[in-house]
């Protein structure tokens, strides 16, 4: 059996992670499980424990404040892989900072299949021309949302891959504090 896949995530619990929510729901109903997130470090194998990871997390996350994104355009991955997601417009090198940081160690660091980017995704598909659909309705969607395109980014979740395209919620870490929020399940 191949180790499990980990990553760190900022759940977006707004109005604007709801948009998101529902236009996944729509676009990919397979998928609808998936809670709203940024990504901040993409899905890897880790080369050491989960307890170490998260020892390494909280280590690094208090000496980071937490910080503001504005989310831009609709885009899509296409033809790398069928992704359709919303690009960070501002405060992308905070985003990129802050993965890098956390990548550089060595409990947390791990393979990434491409370059991060970061961004907000909608729906990641197996099929291109399933994409390239979905992102016309979702640029459509996104330019009539009325809400917030900001996002606090204050609070990471460690998660783990289960089966189905499932993630489980390990431990969450706040930015900039010395507490740390502890295990979830």
């Amino acid at each position: 059996m191949q180790s499990p896949r980990y990553a760190l995530v900022a759940y977006v619990r707004t109005s604007l992670g709801e948009f998101v929510e529902n236009l996944r729901r729509e676009l990919h109903p397979d998928m609808a499980h998936l809670a709203a997130h940024v990504t901040i470090l993409p899905p890897r194998h880790l080369v050491g424990s989960e307890a170490d990871a998260v020892e390494a997390l909280t280590k690094i996350c208090r000496t980071v404040e937490p910080f503001e994104i504005e989310l831009g355009d609709v885009e899509t991955f296409v033809p790398v892989t069928p992704t359709v997601f919303i690009r960070v417009a501002e405060s992308a090198q905070r985003m990129r900072d802050l993965h890098d940081l956390l990548s550089q160690n060595v409990a947390l660091g791990g393979k990434e299949d491409w370059p991060y980017m970061p961004h907000m995704t909608i729906i990641k598909t197996a099929a291109e021309s399933h994409a390239q659909t979905a992102v016309q309705v979702a640029r459509a969607r996104w330019q009539n949302f009325a809400g917030a395109r900001r996002i606090r980014i204050e609070e990471l979740t460690f998660v783990r891959e289960d089966s189905n395209s499932c993630w489980i919620d390990l431990s969450s870490v706040t930015l900039g504090s010395r507490e740390h929020a502890g295990s979830r399940r």
